[in-house]
């Protein structure tokens, strides 16, 4: 995530990406902060080093509906929303990798299956992680939970997942729509190809999906590609955000004359003649709000977003986008052609 947060945002924008599960941020603590355009990214990572790290990233629609943010740990978070007179619990998780210990994947399915229990029966729930094990293609058995579109062959990782989805009763939904292979494939290194990053939803709600695949040539990260889930849900009226609106105290100090008036009115009206400390207070605070009200005004009350890259200019996104059609095109050449075509005579 370092550096690419503006990117990010513009890559929502263009897709209309109104929540975003995002894993291996490696950043260090747990806060939440403005990426551009509206976007905000909350966040939980390690305490000690910049490892494993995930976050989950709102349309500047969905921020101002969040009311509990639960950072397990460096690998789980989960949001929850009200909007629709409904509840929305989004959880990003990041599954430890084939190479770790069994402590430590066995702790991750734990720590997974204490957060799911504290989402209520009637709320949804809605997981985007990458959970590093592949589900495979065939559905024997768990076709209530695996739709049958899947690439590869399940493996014991594959097998924790389709585990917790029968568990909970939730969907793979990756698995329930029929794609072409390249719209199925997460994760690309070099030669390899797999799937091994999920949505999860909520199997008796499945019927609110109403498409799932990947999105090969929009991507942030190198080797994982962008996979959209679209679900219909209901919106509320929008409504115009409201800002606070301040006096200007800070032209007391850059202008004298309005300093000075400042100080003969608040003089004129302040009351010392009050024993009691607190209706003092209150009565004399009072005098000086409204007589800077008055002299200095107020703010308007618009919320100015921040920008985390202050870089991030219409050329920059330009020259982002160019590299984005010069890698399309690229994979569009014969020799690619060849590499995909030899990849689907393989058994999977």
């Amino acid at each position: 995530m370092t550096g690419r947060g503006r990117e990010l945002a513009d890559l929502m924008r263009k897709r209309k990406v109104d929540v975003l599960c995002v894993q291996e941020t490696r950043w260090k603590g747990n806060k939440a902060k403005e990426l551009g355009d509206g976007y905000k990214l909350y966040y939980s990572g390690a305490n000690k080093q910049g490892r494993n790290g995930v976050g989950i990233v709102l349309s500047g629609e969905l921020k101002n509906t969040v009311i509990e943010v639960q950072r397990k740990n460096d690998r789980i978070i989960r949001l929850k929303m009200c909007f629709g007179g409904e509840s929305l619990n989004i959880i990003s998780a990041y599954a430890p990798q084939v190479g770790c210990t069994e402590d430590e994947k066995g702790s991750f399915w734990r720590d997974m299956d204490g957060v799911m229990q504290e989402v209520e029966e009637h709320e949804r729930v809605i997981v985007g992680a990458d959970l590093n094990g592949h589900v495979g293609c065939e559905n024997e058995a768990i076709g209530r939970v695996h739709g049958g579109h899947g690439i590869g062959e399940r493996n014991p990782e594959g097998e924790n997942v389709v585990d917790f989805a029968v568990a909970l009763d939730m969907a793979i939904v990756n698995t329930f729509f029929m794609k072409k292979r390249e719209h199925l494939i997460t994760y690309r290194s070099g030669g390899r190809c797999s799937q091994i990053d999920y949505f999860l939803y909520k199997r008796i709600k499945l019927g609110e999906v109403k498409n799932c695949k990947v999105i090969p040539g929009d991507h942030v990260a190198p080797q994982h590609r962008l996979l959209c889930m679209d679900l219909k849900r209901k919106r509320e009226r929008k409504t115009k955000a409201k800002g606070i609106r301040k006096i200007k105290w800070y032209k007391l100090v850059r202008e004298e004359d309005k300093k000075r008036e400042f100080k003969r009115r608040v003089l004129e009206d302040i009351d010392i003649g009050i024993e009691d400390v607190q209706e003092w207070w209150a009565r004399n605070a009072a005098v000086i709000r409204r007589h800077g009200k008055e002299l200095l005004g107020e703010t308007s009350g618009i919320i100015w977003e921040e920008r985390e890259s202050w870089w991030w200019k219409e050329d920059i996104g330009k020259v982002v986008k160019d590299k984005k059609e010069a890698k399309k095109r690229w994979k569009s050449h014969s020799q690619w052609k060849t590499e995909i075509g030899s990849e689907r005579k393989t058994r999977w």
